[in-house]
């Protein structure tokens, strides 16, 4: 079978999925993630298909899962109803600051300890696999713009929520991975370095963590404001609303992927964090003006732009399943992918939230749905990319990597997309019974 008939197959795939898969499967046992992998299992094992190489293909991987997730972010940040403050984003600075590098130290000892793997090799597959997805999260994240800005007055939920600190932790991890990524082809490159690179270390202080973290911040929130001016505040602001009322919207909603490219291109093009400059617009953008309906239209864009994107990588990914990825797996690297997602994630999450009025419920839910998903297969290309002859230990061990964090990959879109529309159906009812008594949470600390 022909690539360009493939292609054909993928893009049908993925069009009629967007349209019909969400209302088919809502309130059922089963995500639309699942579908589109199986689907790219199914039609790879065609005879005459080829076979798919992550690896071999590295740099159309990088980029396909880099854009998918740019635009994840972006939608992510305009869900986000809650007004930016150190108090009420407590949630996500804990997860950030406790449950990321908890989870990345917890895996990347794992990998040297019991897998028996190098140091920095062991340091990359840590952060690689410790953020949360924001495109598979985006399943049990927050609802559309303008959906909860009702629920801010809750003093209950003055700590966060479970839709909001999943949605606002994904949007940011997948920033802050990439000094711990780079951090780990720092270390495999010193192991070979001479006298006048022994300051490596300081320098991925200062400009992997320091300066990259604050450009991607700076610049986004620059980006996302001046978006939102140009939207709301010029003359043409009124065409806007007008073009809503009289439903010409052939355009509407555009600007997210315009803000998602100008954020991403001008950060990367002065070296600091695309990802997190991303976000950082979206939130800008979203906090400018609470209550304009045309943040409906922006997010609902960037979420088909999303799904669009998603299905075709899940596919492929299917795919490279069917041609083999797996292959180099043992049974005690698939028991270390597990024991990630159903014991490392979820103590790393609950520890989080210890001295916080989250309640047990709550905890329990933010803990266990720690996805992991297109964002570790983009650190995953994105670092052996980087890598060269100096980092050879990485590209050594590159089968073994892909074939571990493929089985992550795997295993959390089969065990989180099975369960979340169960758990999240019980977990709004429990929360519905709570405010209907006027109860607050027994056992919240």
């Amino acid at each position: 079978m022909a690539a360009y008939e493939i292609g054909l197959l993928i893009v049908g795939v993925a069009l009629l999925g967007t349209v019909v898969l969400p209302r088919l499967l809502e309130d059922r046992p089963l995500s639309f993630p699942i579908i589109y992998v199986v689907t790219g299992i199914v039609l790879f094992t065609v005879p005459g298909t080829p076979t798919l190489d992550p690896i071999g293909n590295a740099y159309l991987t990088e980029r396909l899962t880099e854009l998918v997730v740019i635009i994840s972010l972006m939608g992510a940040g305009l869900k986000i109803d809650r007004p930016f403050s150190l108090r009420r984003w407590a949630a996500t600075w804990r997860l950030l600051a406790i449950a990321l590098p908890l989870t990345a130290g917890a895996m990347a000892l794992l990998a040297w300890q019991v897998l028996g793997l190098l140091p920095a090799t062991a340091i990359l597959l840590g952060a690689v696999i410790a953020p949360t997805d924001p495109v598979l999260a985006s399943g049990v994240g927050s609802a559309e713009p303008l959906a909860e800005l009702e629920k801010q007055q809750d003093p209950a939920q003055d700590w966060g929520t479970v839709r909001f600190a999943l949605t606002s932790e994904a949007g940011f991890n997948d920033g802050l991975a990439f000094p711990l990524t780079n951090l780990a082809i720092a270390a495999a490159g010193a192991t070979l370095a001479d006298e006048a690179s022994r300051g490596w270390l300081v320098d991925w202080a200062l400009v992997d963590v320091g300066y990259q973290i604050v450009a991607g911040t700076v610049l986004g929130y620059a980006i996302g404001n001046l978006m939102a001016r140009f939207l709301f505040q010029l003359p043409g602001t009124e065409s806007i609303a007008e073009m809503i009322d009289r439903g010409d919207q052939v355009m509407a909603g555009v600007e997210a992927l315009a803000v998602t490219l100008l954020a991403y291109g001008v950060t990367e093009l002065v070296g600091g964090y695309g990802f997190i400059a991303v976000f950082v617009a979206a939130l800008a953008l979203r906090q400018f003006e609470w209550k304009h309906d045309y943040y409906l239209e922006l997010h609902d864009f960037a979420v088909v732009a999303e799904r669009l994107l998603m299905a075709t990588v899940l596919v492929l990914f299917g795919g490279a399943v069917a041609g083999g990825l797996l292959w180099p797996l043992t049974p005690l690297q698939a028991l270390v992918g597990l024991v990630l997602l159903v014991v490392v994630r979820p103590i790393a999450g609950i520890l989080s939230f210890v001295g916080t009025g989250a309640s047990w419920p709550e905890r329990a839910v933010v803990s266990f749905f720690g996805i992991r998903g297109i964002g570790s297969l983009y650190y995953l290309s994105h670092a052996l990319a980087e890598s060269s002859f100096a980092e050879i230990e990485l590209l050594v061990a590159a089968e073994q990597l892909w074939a571990l964090v493929g089985f992550v990959v795997l295993a959390s879109i089969v065990l989180h997309g099975v369960s979340s529309s169960p758990i999240m159906t019980a977990f709004d009812r429990w929360r519905g019974d709570v405010r209907s008594t006027g109860e607050a949470p027994a056992d919240a600390d």
